[in-house]
């Protein structure tokens, strides 16, 4: 289950960093419009929570110490908190529908969350590869008496 816990997590991040592309493609598809977005908020509400609930779950199975648990959550939130933050700021938008200065600001607290994000889960993957790692094997000191060569 260790080794489950180490691959489901670097997928996660993996998708992550595909979040950026995707918003890349978004932002620079001309003329934009509703699919620009497609790729991203595809994976933003399908992939990454689906990756997310099997990381939660490999760590529980992988009897990973209830922090590293609670630390793998941690991104689910912050994809709930994702959708909030667009949602709100897409809502901000003045009679003619263009945006506000601080629907903006709001919209450019989703990519700060989105990097968070990925920090977060970078310290997941680090945390299930030392745990995914073998235990040392303890080797029992040899009495060596005094007098002889060690």
């Amino acid at each position: 289950m260790r080794k489950a816990f180490v691959i489901t997590s670097s997928l996660l991040l993996a998708a992550f960093a595909l979040q950026f592309v995707f918003a890349a493609v978004g932002a620079f598809t001309k003329p934009g419009g509703e699919g620009a977005y497609a790729l991203h908020s595809a994976t933003g509400m399908a992939v990454i929570p689906v990756l997310n609930l099997l990381t939660i779950l490999f760590a529980a199975l992988a009897r990973a110490p209830g922090r590293l648990i609670g630390l793998t959550v941690l991104p689910l939130g912050l994809v709930i908190l994702q959708a909030l933050i667009a949602g709100l700021a897409n809502g901000m938008t003045d009679a003619g529908g263009v945006s506000t200065p601080f629907g903006l600001t709001v919209a450019g607290l989703h990519a700060v969350n989105g990097i968070v994000a990925v920090h977060v889960v970078v310290n997941v993957v680090r945390a299930a590869r030392r745990l995914g790692r073998p235990a040392p094997v303890d080797v029992a000191p040899v009495a060596v008496r005094e007098g002889e060569p060690a």
